[in-house]
């Protein structure tokens, strides 16, 4: 009995499913005299068959019923040509699948997400399997003496391989596929078993979604394999490389298809000659990121600011958008294009992430929580644009280039996706008391005396200053995940409008001491309300905003129609563009960015 969670083990239970013994596969009561008649030796006359017997089927009949969508026998639509093959094998010739004469038909092998584990000795027993898919499954490691001679196609992708040291030993020499995406090979200790000494025929090398980073060192092993024309490596760190795809093209001049794309002689003639300037292969890569423009912010003069003589505070608001960027990244501010507003801000142009979690303060009711609750694997920083003034759209205009030098840790970012958010800033400033201007004027004074008439030009100017500024209070007005995955693989570029949701702000309760103020002045002013909730109008927004009653006519006419808080948001990957040593990698990058 095979083990479970191996290759044998898989496919008894396959040959289970496909039910190859029953109607109207195998053998049975309608079809016994078929098989007989085979058995038989020919007594008619070439030309003449025996009629079938009443209660059975001819070959033809049973497979139409297995062809036929409409019978209840047809296979599914989407089912394996090997799926069809055997079943059809199953009729017309139905002892050729009995025992192990089973393993002498099959060619080519697919198990797809069945758990298997191992690859055992029992594959040895297919004579004349070519393919063997074993995608989605749960191998580590693969013994090569566990595979037929005869094997042309390896297809291993979504496994958890992280050794090709077994694979190696003893391959397959015939191998003309080999599918290793999306497993976990890293290190340079891997690229040495990817040379003509292990596989001499191979056409086809799929490495993608792993997690190699030397170039250089991969391109030199690969150059050995003579007959290569199809190359995947994307989706690995290496492939962040600016330089990447251009000198892989220079270095492998055989090579047909690079990640899925055709390479054309004029695109090969654009990059030759790099491959004879290592030195431009560094191992870093090259993100811009850009914030454009900012809509669907509330008005926030619903908050209302006091004059100047009052004994509230004034406040005033600022925006500002922050993202998250892979953490070991050297800071490169490139500035902007031309024509291109650019601002750094003095205070948030980058915040720590554990502490601008806990300066943030209280986060709104229509904040969308399930975009943090994802468990980042990397480390990351937040950016923040500069804060601005409330405005129906808000230009943030910001632009700034990253030079990641931890390739793998943004490999780690791109999957994971990047968190944006919108965060207003709040600041009171209070009057100051007059008895504390009066002590202050009284020492600024006996100062005046000893240091002349420089203290007196400051004294001025602290006396002008008739409010105090509380720290800000940050609040979090929206927060959304962006998907980047796309720029591991053949995406430069990821162009999104965030979409936070409609914002409805709460109405702050009235200061207490404008009530008392207002009670103090007169019968008057206390039935100035009431009359304007006679008219129909809103006191909560009417009330010390200075509307005339033409304004409040037309708020009263017009539906508000509140719009979503969008924020554009772009992400691009830089790559090389052109291969003529004149001009420098710096160079290339700012035309790059021109072009945004």
């Amino acid at each position: 009995m095979a083990a479970p969670g191996s290759i044998s083990a898989a496919f008894q239970e396959y040959l289970q499913h496909l039910r190859l013994q029953d109607f109207p596969c195998g053998l049975g009561s309608w079809n016994k005299s078929c098989l007989n008649a085979r058995r038989r030796p020919r007594a008619q006359p070439a030309g003449l068959e025996e009629p079938v017997p009443p209660g059975e089927e001819t070959p033809e009949a049973l497979l139409e019923l297995l062809r036929d969508q409409h019978s209840p026998w047809a296979l599914p639509p989407d089912c394996s040509p090997q799926d069809r093959l055997l079943r059809e094998v199953a009729v017309l010739a139905p002892e050729l699948l009995r025992g192990s004469r089973v393993f002498q038909v099959v060619k080519s092998l697919r198990i797809l997400d069945k758990g298997v584990e191992e690859v055992d000795e029992g594959v040895l027993r297919f004579q004349q399997l070519e393919e063997l898919v074993l995608s989605a499954n749960h191998i580590s490691r693969v013994t090569s003496a566990h595979l037929p001679r005869t094997l042309k196609v390896l297809e291993l992708c979504y496994n958890a391989v992280g050794d090709l040291q077994d694979l190696c030993a003893q391959p397959p020499p015939e191998l003309q596929h080999l599918g290793l995406g999306y497993n976990r090979l890293c290190g340079p200790s891997q690229e040495k078993h990817l040379t003509v000494d292990f596989w001499p025929n191979l056409v086809s090398l799929d490495l993608s979604f792993n997690s190699l980073t030397d170039l250089l060192g991969l391109v030199s092993q690969l150059s050995t394999l003579q007959n290569l024309r199809i190359l995947v490596l994307q989706g690995n760190p290496l492939a962040l490389i600016p330089t990447y795809r251009g000198f892989l093209l220079d270095s492998l001049p055989k090579l047909s298809i690079l990640d899925d794309i055709h390479i054309w002689p004029d695109e090969r003639q654009q990059f030759h000659g790099l491959a004879r300037q290592p030195e431009l292969i560094r191992s870093e890569a090259r993100v811009v990121v850009s914030i454009g423009d900012m809509k669907g912010l509330p008005n926030p003069e619903a908050f209302r600011q006091l004059e100047v003589g009052s004994e509230g505070p004034v406040i005033t608001y600022s925006y500002y958008v922050t993202y998250q960027f892979a953490g070991g990244e050297e800071l490169k501010d490139k500035g902007s294009p031309e024509g291109t507003k650019i601002q750094q801000s003095p205070t948030v142009a980058m915040l720590d992430v554990d502490s601008f979690a806990q300066d943030t303060g209280e986060t709104k009711s229509h904040q969308k929580p399930a975009a943090t609750d994802k468990p980042k694997a990397h480390s990351a920083r937040a950016f923040a644009t500069p804060g601005q003034p409330w405005a129906d759209t808000i230009d943030c205009s910001y632009r700034k280039e990253h030079i990641a030098m931890d390739l793998v840790g943004l490999k780690s970012y791109l999957e994971a996706g990047t968190i944006v958010s919108v965060v207003e800033e709040k600041v009171l400033s209070w009057p100051v008391d007059p008895e504390e201007n009066a002590v202050t004027n009284k020492k600024e004074g006996q100062e005046l005396k000893k240091n002349g008439a420089k203290d007196k030009q400051k004294k001025k100017k602290k006396q002008s200053c008739e409010f105090r500024s509380d720290p800000p209070i940050r609040s979090t007005l929206g927060t959304t995940r962006v998907t980047l995955e796309t720029l591991l693989a053949t995406e430069d570029l990821v162009a999104t409008v965030c979409d936070f949701g409609i914002l409805i702000p709460e109405k702050p309760p009235e200061p207490p001491v404008l009530e008392k103020k207002e009670v103090k002045k007169g019968k008057d002013k206390s039935k100035k309300p009431k009359a304007e909730k006679g008219d129909g109008q809103k006191t909560s927004s009417s009330k010390g905003k200075g509307k005339n009653k033409d304004t409040a006519e037309v708020e009263e006419g017009q539906e508000f129609q509140p719009v979503p808080l969008t924020v554009q948001f772009q992400m691009q990957l830089l790559r090389w563009p052109l291969a003529a040593s004149t001009q420098s990698q710096e160079n290339v990058a700012r035309a790059v960015g021109k072009t945004q």
